[in-house]
């Protein structure tokens, strides 16, 4: 009877290979650097957005009370002109 094939790992490891892990490493490392870098500049601007963000929000919480004065000064102009 025989016993079926099973996987064996050999301690040989071609340079190629080597090389080819080695590269994939460094890529990898120098991908995870810049995705680093992207993320920290949209996290500075982000952070220097935040004031007109707020001062945004603020402006067209105004328009909206000014639009609202607006409607009610024309209707009591409607209201006095009959």
């Amino acid at each position: 009877m025989t016993t079926p094939n099973r996987w064996r790992l050999d301690r040989q490891i071609s340079a190629a290979v080597l090389v080819a892990v080695t590269l994939q490493a460094a890529a990898a490392l120098m991908w995870a650097g810049r995705a680093s870098a992207r993320i920290d500049d949209l996290t500075r601007r982000l952070d220097a957005q935040a004031p007109v963000a707020e001062r945004l929000a603020r402006l067209e919480t105004q328009a909206e009370a000014t639009r609202a004065a607006l409607v009610r000064i024309e209707a009591k102009l409607d209201g006095a002109g009959r």
